[in-house]
């Protein structure tokens, strides 16, 4: 078997998106008739036809077949030379293919697309946009980026001025326009802009055309056209809620302390025993404490030094709240079974740790003072550089939580019953510390650093 093809010499060039017709010549040299397979090979087989894709030849017979290239117009279209083959595969010995090639030159191209998000922007101080600029040629392309205003009344902030675009990939730009003139009362105005996106110049110094993007920033006015109804309405309000005041609910009061004072109250507190309280509050202070009760604020202190009687102030002029309890009377009474406890003191206390990655465990605690008991209502667990490990958080007696420390920076915890550490008691911060974080836009720090901020109060517990 003799089975030989060739293709016509001469440079063939194709663009991305054409596409270009070669002929081939196919020439039987041998004593059989022979059919053949024509199947296009190679890097360009999938952008290659071939028409007839069979071919008869009789011995010492040639034939030819039109083979057509349409390389796609994609990124992924690499420029270049290639190489276009075909494979001759005669049908009655498949094992002895024959191949004719020939080079090809797959030409740049450039392809650019650009969308302004959003078209218009709506803000008193400044109009935030965003260009998203898009590389649709085979070949990196470099744009220059511009913003122009239809008048003077904007400026125009673009970060970055200048972008390099891979093949096939998408980058962004923000466009920011500021108001030359701030409105602080009014309609608003709107500003009409265009970003120019300007290719750089082609290989042989041609200018290739920009891409024009049009938008609009409308500026609003920095006081809202409601703020002077609103402003009217409330003080026209205040002054509504004044008069009733001073002509309704203040007199009324008045009324109210005046009746709750009558000669039988005060003939009651004249007669009672000095002394004899009980929880160190007398029968004199009658008059005060009905009055209080009575109009929701008295007309005297009702309060007295253990005499018995009840204080002069008690007049129906007075606008003093009535307490209605006393000092007690001067013989000493002890405080009677009712009073309450002193209240704890509000209390804070801060754990910190910190330790390299890989060295182990490190603790540090808070021991409650003697004396005292600490009731924990609030926790916050704080990992301000991101660090990796494992932090345990341990009362007497009990593990409180363990966390993880890359899933936190900052959580609280709250706590309706208290937690009750007593005097002596340790509350204990154990951090195992794999990796150091690395917080953002700062040095890499040397170790991890984590703590506890401790929320509540501290109860005597002395009698």
């Amino acid at each position: 078997m003799s089975i030989s093809g060739s293709f016509d010499e001469g440079a063939v060039a194709v663009e991305p998106g054409g596409d270009v017709t070669l002929l081939v010549q196919v020439a039987n040299s041998g004593t059989t008739v022979e059919e053949l397979r024509l199947e296009p090979v190679g890097p360009c087989a999938e952008w290659t036809t071939v028409e007839p894709e069979r071919l008869s030849l009789y011995p010492g017979a040639s034939g030819s077949a039109q083979v057509r290239v349409r390389p796609p117009r994609t990124p992924g279209t690499a420029p270049g030379a290639t190489t276009l083959g075909l494979r001759l595969v005669p049908t009655s010995d498949a094992n002895l293919p024959v191949v004719a090639e020939r080079p090809l030159d797959v030409l740049p191209f450039t392809d650019i697309s650009a969308e302004l998000v959003p078209r218009t922007s709506q803000s008193a101080w400044r109009g935030r946009h965003e260009a998203a600029i898009d590389n649709r040629g085979n070949t990196p392309l470099t744009v220059a980026l511009a913003a122009q205003g239809l008048g003077e009344g904007v400026r125009f902030a673009l970060e970055p001025a200048e972008l390099t675009l891979p093949s096939g990939e998408t980058k962004l730009a923000r466009l920011n326009a500021r108001p030359a003139r701030r409105i602080w009362r009014g309609a608003p105005m709107t500003h009409s802009f265009q970003l120019l996106i300007t290719p750089e110049p082609a290989p042989d110094g041609s200018a290739r055309p920009p891409t024009i993007l049009d938008g609009t920033y409308e500026q609003q006015a920095i006081l809202p056209r409601w703020l002077p109804r609103a402003i009217i309405t409330t003080v026209i309000l205040a002054g509504v809620l004044v008069g009733l005041w001073y002509g309704l609910l203040r007199p009324t009061v008045r009324s109210a302390a005046r009746d709750a004072i009558t000669p039988e109250s005060i003939a009651s507190a004249a007669s009672a025993t000095p002394g004899t309280t009980a929880g160190g509050t007398t029968a004199g202070t009658t008059a005060g404490s009905t009055a209080g009760s009575t109009a929701g604020s008295t007309a005297g202190t009702g309060s007295a030094a253990g005499t018995g009687t009840a204080a002069p102030a008690a007049t129906a002029g007075s606008t003093s709240a009535g307490t209605g309890t006393t000092a007690g009377s001067a013989g000493g009474a002890t405080p009677g079974a009712g009073a309450s406890p002193a209240p704890g003191v509000p209390t804070t206390a801060d754990i910190s740790v910190k330790d390299a990655a890989g060295g182990g465990t490190r603790t540090a605690s808070y021991t409650v003072p003697s004396g005292k008991s600490f009731d924990v209502t609030d926790i916050l667990a704080q990992n301000p550089q991101g660090d990796a490990g494992t932090l345990v958080v341990t009362v007497p007696g009990r593990r409180l939580f363990t966390l993880a420390l890359e899933d936190f920076r900052a959580p609280d915890y709250h706590f309706v019953t208290p937690i009750v550490v007593p005097a002596g008691g340790r509350i204990t911060l154990t951090v195992d510390c794999r990796e150091v974080g690395h917080p953002v836009k700062a040095p890499v720090p040397s170790q991890c650093s984590e703590s506890l901020l401790l929320g509540g109060t501290l109860q005597s517990t002395t009698s």
